[in-house]
């Protein structure tokens, strides 16, 4: 990604008013803005430009914000702050789980939505560069650097919230970690509203992505009443 495209954020919302205001205060923040007033032509801009990161509300004219954001993981893993007029678990569940990085709810205070831009673009920047990095067991190889997960030679697309799952289990094989704790690698910021109940929602699309047989896991393994871990070492490994 080229300079000019880390700094360009694309915001779908069709009240014009303040698609505005959000594009005023970013472009104070040093940033640049795109507007689409449309879910289609949110994707048209998406595709042409790769912005480093998505503000998409959820009720837009011609396709909604649901089904932008299925679109939006099918093709990049570009960072997406959802809005939404409703304060509600289920449609913060669902978008989380959707790969959504962060929801805020109508009305809100520009100056926190580039706060949490900011916050979010953090957590997607790759770390300084540094030895190569892998995790790997039972063909499971989860290379850090590259973020890229392959299984048994065949490389598996990961969200970012996949990944950052799979890579605190793998990093530490036999440890329980609780969900509390998984939520903590989800949101290391602590600047996202959400409930326990997305860690399993992940975990769960994690396993079908990576086990032999998703309904009796070998590698990530529940721990009833406590949470998740990574299987132990095999032999050798």
């Amino acid at each position: 990604m080229s300079a000019e495209d880390a700094r360009t954020i694309l915001i779908i919302e069709d009240d014009r008013h303040t698609a505005a205001l959000v594009a005023l205060y970013l472009e104070r923040d040093g940033f640049s803005p795109l507007v689409a007033t449309d879910g289609r032509a949110g994707l048209a801009l998406a595709g042409e430009h790769r912005p480093a990161l998505v503000i998409l509300d959820l009720m837009l004219p011609h396709m909604d914000g649901w089904e932008v954001c299925r679109r939006l993981r099918q093709d990049a893993d570009v960072p997406v702050i959802m809005l939404t007029a409703r304060d509600e678990e289920s449609d913060r569940v669902a978008g989380l789980t959707l790969g959504a990085d962060d929801y805020v709810v109508k009305p809100f205070s520009p100056r926190e939505l580039v706060a949490r831009v900011r916050a979010v673009l953090r957590r997607s920047r790759p770390t300084a560069s540094a030895p190569a990095r892998v995790l790997a067991q039972a063909q499971i190889c989860l290379d850090l650097d590259r973020r890229r997960l392959t299984v048994q030679g065949r490389s598996v697309d990961l969200t970012p919230r996949e990944y950052a799952l799979l890579r605190a289990l793998m990093a530490k094989p036999g440890r329980t970690f609780t969900r509390d704790e998984l939520l903590t690698h989800l949101y290391p910021d602590g600047d996202a509203v959400v409930i326990a109940r997305v860690v399993d929602v992940h975990i769960g699309k994690l396993r079908q992505k990576i086990e032999p047989d998703p309904a009796r896991p070998r590698h990530i393994l529940t721990v009833r009443g406590l949470g998740y871990r990574f299987a132990d070492p095999e032999p050798g490994t």
